[in-house]
This record gives C-alpha cells, sequence and structure tokens, in this order.
C-alpha cells in the first residue's frame, strides 16, 4: 500500500492507523533517511496503544525504550548500530517476539537479522513535507484500507 503525507500530522496519523490494527507480537520496521518521518509515525503507533504521544522521543541514544502495557511496547533505534555482534549486545532479541509489540527505526541497520514476515514501512521525503510512505508485508490486506 502506498500514502502521501502533506505534514508531520498526516505521518503520525497514518502511524496510528496502522497502530490500531496490530496485534501482540508484531514487529514493525522503519525504514528511511535522517529526518524523513520515522519518529513522527512512532507516535501515532503508540498512541494507537494508548501512549502519550508527548512521551515518544528518539531513541537513538538509548537504543530501546520500553513502555508499558498488555502488550509492552518497544520502542527500538538501530541508528548507532552497524548489525551482528553489535545489534546482539542491544538486547534487542530479548525485546522481540510473541509477548510484544515491536517498532523498529533504521531497520536497515539490522537487514537479513530481523523476521521477514514483520511489516516493512518505508518513508521516502520528496520535499516541502510531503513523504511518500509504502507499507508492505505480513498481512498486506488489511493495510489497503488505512
Amino acid at each position: 500500500m502506498k500514502a502521501i503525507s502533506n505534514s508531520a500530522e498526516a505521518t503520525e496519523e497514518i502511524g496510528f492507523k496502522i497502530g490500531r490494527k496490530l496485534k501482540t507480537g508484531n514487529i514493525v520496521r522503519l525504514y528511511g533517511d535522517l529526518g524523513a518521518g520515522k519518529t513522527t509515525m512512532v507516535k501515532g503507533i503508540a498512541r494507537a496503544l494508548g501512549i502519550d504521544r508527548k512521551d515518544i522521543t528518539s531513541a537513538s541514544f538509548t537504543i530501546i525504550t520500553e513502555y508499558p502495557g498488555n502488550p509492552p511496547f518497544f520502542h527500538i533505534d538501530l541508528y548507532r548500530t552497524s548489525g551482528g555482534v553489535d545489534l546482539d549486545s542491544t538486547g534487542i532479541w530479548d525485546c522481540i517476539g510473541a509477548q510484544s509489540i515491536s517498532v523498529i527505526e533504521w531497520a536497515d541497520h539490522a537487514e537479513g537479522e530481523l523476521p521477514e514476515d514483520s511489516l516493512k514501512v518505508t518513508i521516502s521525503d520528496l520535499g516541502n513535507d510531503v513523504r511518500d510512505i509504502t507499507i508492505e508485508g505480513k498481512n498486506e490486506k488489511d493495510w489497503d484500507h488505512l
């Protein structure tokens, strides 16, 4: 599915719509350049899960931020990692899985190591606050009606 966002608010709203459809065990892999809107998308997903959007900030320095809930929500940012052993030292494998919902920014830093059956969201900055958002992966038919 493809969508066009004309503002940060619209990007967050698309995230909210994605978040409403997530279930325990789901993983969302976010792709996009610096400033593309990945953290904005996470704010919308988190809001759909009952987390205050103001509590969501970039996880670049903490790498993993856990938000309590049922299920727990993990915001993972791999910007400062390079995969392999570096990825193992983050604790990511203790977070993703059947008992949580996880959203991973900079998922390209772990390409080939993350579950392929996860949802892939690519955000491309087209300039002037316009974003091209592509959603693909697990149960794609679910994403056609956001």
